[in-house]
C-alpha cells in the first residue's frame, strides 16, 4: 500500500488531532502536519482543502475568517463537538486497527 493511500484513509483523523490543539489556517495545517510527522506527511492543496470541506459540511468543523496580525485575512478551521467526538472514536478504531496489523505481522 502506497503512503497516498495509507494518507487518503487516516486524513480526517490527522486534520481533527492537529485542530484539537489550536484553530489553523490552511497553510499552517500544511506545515504543522509535514513538521509533527518529520516531513512524511505532506498534504497538497488538492487533498486538504476537500477534506476540509467535507468535514464542514459533516460538522465537525467550522471555518471562521478573521484578520491575521499581518493584516491578511485567513480562514481559521476550528473542531466541532461533533468533531471531538468523531475524533475520540478515530482514534479508538485507529488504536485497534494498529494492534491487529501489529499481531498479523509479526506473528
Amino acid at each position: 500500500m502506497s503512503k497516498r493511500e495509507l494518507l487518503k484513509g487516516s486524513t480526517e483523523t490527522l486534520l481533527l488531532s492537529l485542530l484539537t490543539r489550536e484553530p489553523m489556517y490552511g497553510y499552517q495545517i500544511v506545515k504543522e502536519m509535514e513538521k509533527r510527522s518529520s516531513g512524511y506527511f505532506r498534504l497538497p492543496e488538492g487533498t486538504l482543502y476537500p477534506a476540509l470541506h467535507r468535514m464542514m459540511k459533516d460538522g465537525l468543523v467550522e471555518g471562521r475568517w478573521s484578520t491575521a496580525p499581518s493584516g491578511q485575512l485567513r480562514r481559521y478551521y476550528h473542531i466541532t463537538a461533533d468533531g471531538q467526538k468523531a475524533l475520540a472514536d478515530m482514534q479508538q478504531e485507529w488504536a485497534a486497527f494498529a494492534r491487529a496489523v501489529s499481531l498479523v505481522v509479526q506473528s
